[in-house]
């Protein structure tokens, strides 16, 4: 993304707890053998909330909580999350545990159960040991230190190798505005969101309806366009909390520094995507499709994750074998408007085809592009004004090798 904003600064000093207001906790509750498992975010006052969830029929029941809250409420304060389980065609008993989860929370914290999100990751069908979480809920204690975002950001990954996280600070009617994300995601990645879950703070003052739009929007240049293995999750899901503790005008599209909180917004929701897309299961390279030319925005973001979602393409990738017939060959069967003899491809900044016509490049050249860690792809439809990017990754041995064992 390129930035337009000069007041836009990303920040390696600040986290999701950097937003006035908010604090975090992650700690080892016994869900998972060793590693953190249960996380806490917390806003010291009610903030206005938004979210998105997965596109799959079969949802987790914390996530139809947290979505009940967010469409109910319009407001959340906590958010608690555990992972090693995801709760997930659990039936009554799953449903019965997740509010469990949720006033357990809110009556430590002193605040409704209808102001506490729940979110869970890990595995799917077995029910969650709330023995274990009950005593973890009451251990658990949110603070303001960099040590305690970190927590939280390890305390919610699965077979994620890195935790991931970003900030931005921006000023909006000469007030300080910072905004802070963090995510898991590695596996059961599509467009369409992902085995992730996200979490996005600010202490801007805006709206759950406005926050909740600009959300929608964001999520599918950004969560929506990343892709790992074609699998969508039963948990997937994107929590923005805006307590409005900054103390700036009330955002919406007619404030006049709308556009500086949208960019920062899209910034941190795009940062963090690449991140998830990066830290593929086994992944060894981060994949980035660029669609030009075609017939409308959506029908180029559509070929761009297309694209990169082609296993013959990640593959390719992984093989650092300049394969283009295999880029072409996924447009083709994007379902999207394609005319094949407008279209140029370049790998890098090699022109492989041009007006549909194959051109002659040197292979060893792009066997070398092809060994970094980030790899690009443009794609021009040569036939509309319409653009769009997705992510991937490719695909290896060790994808195959970390999901054969999941369970085990």
């Amino acid at each position: 993304m390129t930035l337009m904003t000069e007041n836009l600064m990303r920040s390696a000093s600040l986290n999701i707890i950097s937003p006035k207001g908010f604090k975090a906790a992650g700690i080892h509750c016994g869900v998972k053998h060793k590693k953190k498992d249960l996380a806490i975010l917390v806003s010291e006052v009610p903030a206005n909330v938004a979210g998105v969830f997965t596109t799959n029929v079969i949802k987790a029941a914390p996530l139809l909580l947290s979505k009940e809250v967010v469409h109910n409420t319009g407001k959340m304060q906590a958010i608690i999350v555990n992972s090693g389980n995801a709760n997930a065609c659990t039936g009554k008993q799953g449903a019965e545990d997740a509010y469990t989860m949720q006033k357990l929370t809110a009556e430590k914290l002193g605040i409704s159960s209808n102001l506490v999100g729940v979110c869970s990751t890990g595995v799917i069908g077995e029910l969650m040991p709330m023995d274990t979480i009950k005593a973890g809920i009451a251990n658990i204690e949110a603070g303001s230190q960099l040590e305690d975002a970190l927590d939280f950001s390890q305390a919610i990954l699965t077979t994620d190798t890195a935790t991931k996280h970003t900030a931005y600070t921006i000023k909006i009617d000469g007030k300080e505005v910072i905004l802070g994300g963090v995510a898991k995601g590695s596996g059961m990645i599509k467009p369409n969101m992902a085995t992730m879950l996200a979490y996005v703070t600010t202490d801007a003052n805006i709206s759950h309806e406005t926050l909740q739009g600009l959300l929608i929007d964001t999520t599918e240049k950004t969560f929506n366009a990343i892709t790992v293995d074609g699998d969508t999750s039963t948990n997937d899901t994107v929590l923005v909390l805006a307590n409005g503790l900054a103390g700036n005008n009330e955002l919406t599209p007619d404030h006049p520094e709308w556009n500086v909180f949208t960019e920062a917004f899209n910034a941190v929701c795009e940062d963090l995507s690449k991140m998830i897309a990066k830290d593929g299961e086994g992944a060894t390279k981060l994949i980035e499709v660029n669609v030009t030319g075609g017939k409308t925005e959506l029908e180029a973001l559509q070929i761009a994750k297309t694209v990169v979602g082609s296993s013959l393409v990640k593959t390719a990738v992984f093989g650092c074998d300049a394969n283009w017939g295999r880029v072409i060959c996924a447009v083709g069967y994007s379902g999207m408007t394609v005319n094949p003899e407008t279209i140029t491809i370049q790998i890098g900044s090699t022109t492989v085809v041009e007006f549909g016509e194959p051109i002659p490049f040197s292979e060893e050249v792009l066997k070398e592009y092809l060994k970094q860690n980030e790899v690009k792809i443009a794609v021009d439809m040569g036939i509309g004004e319409g653009i769009g990017t997705a992510w991937g990754c490719d695909l290896t041995y060790d994808y195959v090798q970390i999901n054969a064992t999941y369970r085990s």
